[in-house]
C-alpha cells in the first residue's frame, strides 16, 4: 500500500538542529482562556470533519459514536479540574489521570482495560552562544497520550514541544489517519524520537568544542585545559538528556513486539523503527556521559599538572635566592675577624662567587625542567 511505503514521509520532521527549530516554541495555549483544550476535531475517513463552530470534548464524542471515525484532543496543562470532565467523558483510569494532570512522568507505556496511556519526555536544545558554567543545555517537556478505540488525547506540559505541526502534517495524509489513534501514537512517538536525534547532534557539537579547549597546546605546548565548571554542567545537562532517552526504550519495544488490540498491526511494524532510533540515541548518550567523565578526570589532571608546575617554580627561585641571602646574613652578622673583610678585593670577590652559585643553580634547575 502506498500508505506503508509513504509512512515514513508522513510524520517524520526534517532532521533539522533544533537551534533553528521554529515550532520548538509554539505558544499553544493563551494565558487569559479558562480551558486548556488547544484543538479538538473529529476524523473520519481519514479527514478532519469541519464544523462551523469549535467543538467541545463531549459533542466530539458524540459525533464519533454516531457516524464513527476517531476524536482527537489536545490539551495544554490541564489543571484537575479541567481534565475531571475529559476523563469522566473516555473513562479513563484515575491512576492515569493522575499522572497525566501532575506531570513529571518518567517515561512509559500503561495499559488498561479500554486504553493506553504512554509518556513522553520532549528534549529543545537551548541555543547559547558561549558554554558557561551557568548555561541550559536541554530543556524537556512531557507529552501525555491516552489511545483508545475510537479517540486519542493529548496532555502536553511544558512551553515547548507542539504538535500542532504534525497534526497538520498528518491531516495532509488520509491514507495514514484512517489508521486510526494508532497511526497518530506511532507519528508523535516518532516526532519525539527524531528531536532527540537533533539534540544529541547539537550537544556533540557542545562536547567537541569542550574536548577540543580541553586538550589544544597552552604554553610550550602542553594542554591549556579549561573551567571544570562549564564541563560539569555540561554533564548535568547530559544526564537529564539521558534521563528522557533511556526510559522510553522499553515501551517503544513492547509496541513493536506484543500485539495490542488499540495497535492496528500494520502501524506496530514501525514502531520497531522508533524503538531503534531511541536505542541508538540511547547508546550515544551514555558514550556522552562516559566521554565528559573522560574530559572531566582529564581537566582536573591537568589542573594538578599546572599547580606541581608552578610550585616546583617557586621552589626553584627560593633555592636560587637563598644563596645570595645565606652569604647577606653571614656578612651581616658585622665580625671584625670576618674572610676577607679587609682585602681589598674582597666585596667583588664574593659578589662573584655568589652570582656564580645563583647562575649554576640556575642552569641545573632549567637542565632539569624545573625552571
Amino acid at each position: 500500500m502506498s500508505m506503508i511505503r509513504d509512512l515514513r514521509a508522513a510524520v517524520r520532521p526534517s532532521r533539522v538542529s533544533l537551534r533553528k527549530d521554529s515550532g520548538a516554541y509554539d505558544t499553544t495555549r493563551d494565558p487569559a482562556t479558562t480551558t486548556a483544550v488547544v484543538d479538538c476535531a473529529v476524523y473520519r475517513d481519514g479527514a478532519r470533519v469541519e464544523t462551523d463552530t469549535p467543538l467541545s470534548p463531549h459533542r466530539a464524542m458524540r459525533q464519533v459514536r454516531r457516524d464513527g471515525g476517531f476524536v482527537w484532543i489536545g490539551l495544554h496543562e490541564p489543571t484537575e479540574d479541567e481534565f475531571a470532565g475529559i476523563a469522566r467523558e473516555f473513562g479513563l483510569h484515575p491512576l492515569a489521570v493522575e499522572d497525566a494532570v501532575q506531570a513529571h512522568q518518567r517515561p512509559k507505556l500503561e495499559r488498561y482495560d479500554d486504553s493506553l496511556f504512554t509518556v513522553f519526555k520532549t528534549v529543545h536544545y537551548v541555543d547559547h552562544d558561549e558554554l558557561t558554567a551557568n548555561s541550559e543545555v536541554v530543556e524537556t517537556g512531557e507529552v501525555m497520550c491516552f489511545t483508545g478505540r475510537d479517540f486519542f488525547i493529548t496532555v502536553r506540559h511544558g512551553g515547548q514541544g507542539s504538535l500542532r505541526t504534525l497534526r497538520h502534517r498528518l491531516q495532509e495524509d488520509p491514507e495514514l489517519l484512517l489508521k486510526g489513534p494508532s497511526a497518530v501514537l506511532h507519528a508523535i512517538a516518532d516526532h519525539v524520537v527524531d528531536g532527540y536525534i537533533a539534540v544529541a547532534d547539537a550537544v556533540q557539537d557542545d562536547i567537541d568544542e569542550v574536548e577540543t579547549e580541553v586538550f589544544s597546546p597552552g604554553r610550550k605546548g602542553t594542554p591549556r585545559g579549561t573551567d571544570a565548571g562549564r564541563i560539569y554542567q555540561l554533564k548535568r545537562e547530559v544526564l537529564e538528556f539521558k534521563r528522557a532517552v533511556s526510559p522510553l526504550l522499553r515501551p517503544m519495544q513492547l509496541l513493536s513486539e506484543r500485539p495490542m488490540r488499540l495497535i492496528d498491526p500494520e502501524i506496530q511494524k514501525y514502531f520497531r523503527d522508533v524503538a531503534d532510533h531511541v536505542a541508538r540515541v540511547q547508546e550515544q548518550v551514555i558514550g556522552f556521559d562516559e566521554l565528559l567523565n573522560s574530559i572531566l578526570q582529564a581537566n582536573l589532571a591537568q589542573a594538578s599538572v599546572a599547580q606541581n608546575e608552578d610550585m616546583r617554580k617557586i621552589t626553584s627561585w627560593a633555592a636560587i635566592i637563598a644563596v645570595p641571602t645565606m652569604v647577606c646574613g653571614v656578612y651581616g652578622m658585622n665580625f671584625d675577624y670576618m674572610p676577607e673583610t679587609h682585602w681589598k678585593y674582597g666585596y667583588p670577590l664574593v659578589l662573584s662567587i655568589t652570582v656564580g652559585l645563583c647562575l649554576g643553580i640556575h642552569r641545573t634547575l632549567k637542565r632539569n625542567g624545573w625552571l
